[in-house]
């Protein structure tokens, strides 16, 4: 009998470890050649359900087995817990397929590796802030909200009063929707707070403010008993990082703001008149006029920084992301004078009148000039190598992503085809390319006018519909700039957001530019750097808060789940239904510009590592055509952070030579301003009579 209860302890006692143990199974799935639509399901069994899942895809929730939208050719983790806190972590990837896939899959974790490198955030690293971002209080919306539903929210009784503490799950109003009463259950644990009385509107998609008013579907508030970290849908803490990055464009921006006089905003009328061509010397020495030189630098910022970007940032941000993205666009007109009025004075023109300039030259010579050869050398370079990164990323594959993600959408018949796009792109790109800087002049000074009047037009056709709402819409960008929602990061989140974008938007800082106008003819530095200062300004405070007004007029800013040109494109729908593909096409002919002029700029960094031959110029084209299929393939989130990677690195280079220099270029401008003001430049309104002096 003993034996017998010990072999039956023994069998029960194997039986109960057994049943403790996690068994894991997974189907991993790929349904498509479209990249990053894989997905792994899971099936549990053994331990003590529930389960929980930890996916390092931070989009997926704690409850769910399975995990979609993963890219192609990566691994992916997940801890599976059940109920008593036995646990077991797995790893699964998804096979990389079609080309597309392949590209994408590569490039993905690449990005990611440069990033933690580039966007770095120092503050947090030594404790001076705390980068997880709380939260005091939980809203309660109008059930079933959606921001681009048609409804009528009314609160028609509190079941719980103003003040009181109430759980989450209990019942503490009614809410009818369109006529149907619907309870509304506590979100969290806390203090109630009404926002409304009984019988009173919530929210009504006919009535504009509601729609423009950033938080509008809230009638109510909950504080928590004590702040609680915000987590994504896999349990890790949201955080709002400042990259040391975009804190150093600004405050290079801001000193050269107040050590040039407010260059930006004295210099504005100038500018304007240098632009006219009215002081276009046709003997002076360069290749291309004043406007076509901003032309061809407005076009490689005025594009999809603008639409995509703009979306992007007022996504992340909420509205208030405009105001501080107007803020870094005027501080970086001052920016941009520096480097431009540098660019003309340390260019080279060889016997065949080819222009060479732009940080290269004035980072090793200029420094030279100073006795740090060594210094000038190392950041020349570097700077090199970064605006290759960035003529690729930004300049070309974010490009040919954002235009084939718009055209895609509009003519399905596009969709899973990235890479016989990107083929088709590149040979347009090579066909302009191939006839340098003159070429990329004519087609710029064409394209930029023509499309940015169009898309200007559009824009101020949705805010004139909704005119009315203008006083709205602009408290709702102030009110988000200066006490956004804790969601939204905080002031901090919110204004790093602008900022980024911005940065990346109108590249003031960069150094790009620089490389542009330093082919214009001029006798006088200076004057290209008024010509530059007019770029923040188009590009940013002017393009830039069109795109953002129609967000705001149309409700896109409280969309969520859609992001780049596909948001702005559907704020163009709701009110122009045929602008969609009048934008797909500007997009595209943006696009177009925007590779062609970053074609010229990484040229001209490629041939200073490797020498000026004809050779070594079709090297690089031929690279640069093939990024254009690269772009056109991978994914949106991989392209847009090497985009901002490489173009805002280059700002560490340059800014460093710009404030070596500065006090050059402020007695350039006090010379050039005496010049201007005794009337010794060329004019053409002096019937071409006046001799320009010599430099």
């Amino acid at each position: 009998m003993r034996k017998y209860l010990l072999s039956m302890f023994f069998l029960f006692s194997i039986f109960g470890l057994s049943a403790q143990e996690l068994d894991v199974k997974a189907k991993v799935g790929n349904p498509s050649n479209v990249i990053n639509n894989g997905f792994i399901e899971l099936d549990v069994t053994g331990g003590t359900p529930p389960y929980q899942y930890k996916w390092s895809n931070q989009g997926t929730k704690l409850t769910s087995n399975r995990t979609e939208g993963l890219t192609e050719g990566i691994p992916y983790t997940v801890v599976v817990s059940d109920s008593k806190g036995n646990s077991v972590e797995k790893e699964y990837q998804v096979d990389a397929e079609a080309i597309t896939e392949h590209f994408n899959g590569t490039f993905a974790p690449v990005v990611a590796s440069m990033g933690s490198v580039l966007f770095w955030d120092p503050f947090s690293a030594i404790g001076i802030y705390d980068p997880v971002v709380y939260a005091d209080i939980k809203r309660v919306e109008a059930p079933d909200w959606d921001a681009q539903e048609t409804a009528k929210f009314i609160l028609k009784e509190w079941q719980v009063g103003d003040g009181e503490h109430v759980e989450k799950g209990d019942a503490i109003a009614t809410v009818s929707k369109n006529g149907q009463d619907i309870t509304v259950n506590a979100n969290a644990n806390g203090k109630l707070e009404h926002f409304l009385d009984e019988g009173e509107v919530i929210y009504n998609s006919e009535n504009k403010k509601h729609v423009i008013e950033a938080g509008a579907q809230y009638f109510a508030s909950i504080e928590y008993d004590e702040p609680i970290a915000l987590l994504h849908p896999n349990g890790d803490p949201q955080k709002k990082n400042i990259p040391f990055i975009v804190v150093w464009l600004v405050l290079g921006a801001l000193f050269f703001t107040l050590r040039l006089g407010f260059i930006n905003i004295r210099g504005f009328r100038h500018s304007l008149q240098l632009a006219k061509g009215k002081f276009d010397d046709p003997n002076a020495p360069g290749q291309v006029t004043h406007f076509q030189a901003l032309a061809t630098a407005v076009s490689g910022t005025v594009g999809l920084g603008n639409i995509a970007g703009v979306a992007v940032a007022i996504s992340l941000g909420g509205a208030g992301a405009t105001m501080w993205m107007i803020l870094a666009g005027l501080l970086g007109m001052s920016s941009k004078f520096v480097e431009c009025t540098l660019g003309v004075k340390y260019r080279f023109i060889n016997s065949e009148g080819r222009v060479f300039g732009g940080p290269m030259n004035y980072l090793r010579y200029g420094l030279e000039k100073r006795n740090k050869r060594g210094l000038g050398k190392f950041l020349a370079a570097f700077f090199a190598i970064l605006a290759i990164g960035a003529s690729f990323g930004g300049g070309n594959m974010f490009q040919a992503n954002q235009s084939f993600s718009i055209l895609a959408g509009e003519f399905p018949m596009l969709t899973g085809n990235g890479f016989w796009f990107g083929i088709v792109v590149a040979v347009l790109v090579g066909v302009v390319i191939i006839g340098g800087i003159s070429s990329i002049a004519k087609v710029t000074g064409k394209i930029v006018p023509i499309m940015a009047a169009v898309y200007v037009l559009g824009a101020l056709i949705v805010i004139g519909v909704n005119i009315e709402n203008i006083g709205p819409a602009f408290t709702a960008i102030w009110d988000g700039a200066f006490s956004p929602s804790a969601i939204k990061g905080g002031v901090i989140g919110v204004l790093i957001v602008g900022f980024q974008r911005a940065a990346f938007s109108n590249e003031a800082g960069v150094g790009s530019a620089a490389i542009a106008h330093s082919a214009a003819k001029t006798n006088h530095p200076p004057s290209e750097g008024f010509v530059a200062l007019l770029e923040p300004f188009i590009d940013t405070v002017v393009v830039c808060t069109l795109t953002a007004l129609v967000l705001i007029f149309t409700g896109m800013h409280e969309v969520e789940g859609v992001g780049g040109v596909e948001l702005t494109s559907t704020a163009f729908g709701s009110v122009i239904s045929w602008f969609p593909y009048v934008l797909a096409t500007a997009v595209f002919l943006f696009a177009f510009s925007t590779m062609i002029s970053w074609s010229y700029y990484g040229m001209r960094a490629w041939t200073y590592l490797f020498g000026k031959s004809k050779k070594n110029e079709i090297a690089y084209k031929v690279l640069f055509l093939l990024f254009v299929v690269v772009g056109a393939s991978v994914s949106l989130g991989a392209v847009l952070d090497f985009s901002d990677m490489m173009i805002l690195a280059m700002s560490f280079p340059n800014i460093i030579g710009l404030y070596f220099m500065i006090g050059e270029v402020s007695n350039d401008l006090k010379d050039y301003t005496r010049r201007l003001k005794a009337g010794e430049l060329f004019h053409k309104t002096e019937n071409n009579k006046k001799p320009e002096a010599a430099s």
